[in-house]
């Protein structure tokens, strides 16, 4: 198992080049199902998710070719199964995103339980809800089988706005006879992309980036190209490190117009980066102070969906208050077990009271100190990087391959900027 060295208190300045969105990127390689022609992606993260979302495809009949070093083509002419390998399948949260093109495509799929991230239940009943409504049959019996003869047009509400289930609606209605209505849509910018790239393939999908879609069906879709843009959960990241650890960082080509709502929370704890163009900057030696309520009450940080803050930030913005002066609650309202992992920044030193599995109240600045600790998820193990890189003396992280999950090349930007880093 590979762990991550890190020796704290480094200076860490210079640029970094974002990589593309993970929570798009995996969307839009289900996608390529949906057409017989080839779809070439650029600015693909070569991460483990993805890796394993193309080990899924063509496992059923797509050909899937790295073409550059972020960019992959793909092309399902041939698609020649409906059964996935539920090993593949255990391994990431996004398997169930194939259900929606696999039963516009070939009517059929049999799909083994989602594994990723344990941070909370995470229910699959609006995936499977949503495409009944569009006229599939569905058998449960361990895992799930999906059939339609022909998908039909629907009015649909869904009954919480997920991200990967309105994905998942998407897709399947952009081949279904018919105008359908998503109603309580997500509107992330990974669903906006993934709307705008299959319009490109000749989708008709409107009202992209509220929470009512309408798509009209079309009877085919056709190849594409397209640039995914830059991971807000990421750029997020190196944002937290450049205000705790940095003496100035750029963040090149950032997609900043998704970071308003980041940059409003993480002002609330002294946080502060410019926008240049496509560019952030993130100035070094922040005066880190957390801003009371106008009433003088203990400033909240909480998630909601799209556009408020992203729920895959609130790691992020917890080990970023421990090291700011002053007390923030913060709310994590969508998984019950993702807070967790604030134990581990308890034994590195930080003053943090966990009031209940989705509140916490953080309490800085804090002097960390280096730790031997797992990674439980992806984002609660970048949160980890950047204590050790704040900490005094030597980290160790173990579990780090969650990291990589979704991270592409984290370490080596991280050294790139001057960290004391290192991979075993």
């Amino acid at each position: 198992m590979s762990e991550f060295i890190i020796q704290g208190g480094a200076r860490l300045r210079g640029e970094v080049q974002s990589s593309g969105n993970k929570n798009a990127t995996l969307p839009l390689l289900a996608a390529s199902l949906l057409t017989d022609q080839p779809v070439t992606f650029h600015n693909v993260p070569n991460i483990r998710d993805v890796q394993a979302m193309l080990k899924l495809l063509q496992s059923l009949g797509v050909s899937a070719e790295w073409i550059g070093p972020n960019s992959v083509r793909l092309q399902a002419d041939q698609v020649n199964q409906c059964q996935l390998d539920p090993g593949v399948c255990k391994e990431i949260r996004a398997s169930i995103l194939l259900a929606g093109p696999m039963l516009a495509r070939t009517g059929h799929i049999k799909l083994p339980p989602p594994g990723g991230d344990v941070i909370g239940r995470r229910r699959v009943d609006t995936h499977f809800l949503a495409l009944k409504a569009l006229g599939a049959d569905l058998r449960v019996d361990g895992g799930f089988e999906l059939f339609a003869q022909r998908l039909a047009a629907a009015d649909i509400m869904l009954d919480e706005a997920s991200v990967t289930a309105t994905e998942n609606a998407i897709m399947a209605a952009a081949l279904a006879a018919g105008e359908t209505v998503i109603r309580n849509a997500a509107s992330e910018p990974h669903v906006q992309d993934l709307c705008h790239c299959l319009n490109k393939m000749g989708a008709r999908i409107r009202h992209i980036g509220s929470n009512t879609l309408k798509i009209e069906g079309v009877p085919h879709l056709n190849g594409a190209e397209f640039t995914i843009g830059a991971d807000n959960i990421e750029v997020t990241s190196f944002i937290v490190i450049g205000a705790l650890c940095g003496d100035g960082i750029w963040i090149r080509k950032a997609s900043p117009e998704h970071l308003r709502m980041t940059q409003l929370m993480l002002g609330r704890i002294g946080i502060r980066f410019e926008i240049h163009g496509p560019d952030v900057y993130v100035p070094g030696d922040q005066p880190l102070r957390v801003e009371p309520e106008l009433d003088g009450a203990i400033p909240k940080i909480d998630d909601n969906p799209w556009p408020a803050f992203p729920a895959d930030a609130m790691s992020l913005a917890i080990v970023a208050a421990t090291q700011s002066n002053g007390t923030v609650l913060f709310h994590e309202k969508m998984f019950e077990s993702r807070l967790y992992f604030v134990d581990k920044l308890i034994s590195m030193g930080a003053r943090i009271v966990l009031c209940d599995p989705h509140r916490c109240i953080v309490q800085g600045p804090s002097r960390l100190h280096g730790e031997t600790v797992q990674s439980p998820d992806i984002r609660a193990g970048v949160a980890l990087v950047i204590a050790a890189l704040c900490a005094e003396g030597r980290s160790t992280i173990s579990n780090i391959q969650q990291i990589d999950r979704g991270y592409e090349r984290f370490d080596e930007k991280l050294r790139a900027l001057g960290a004391d880093i290192e991979r075993r």
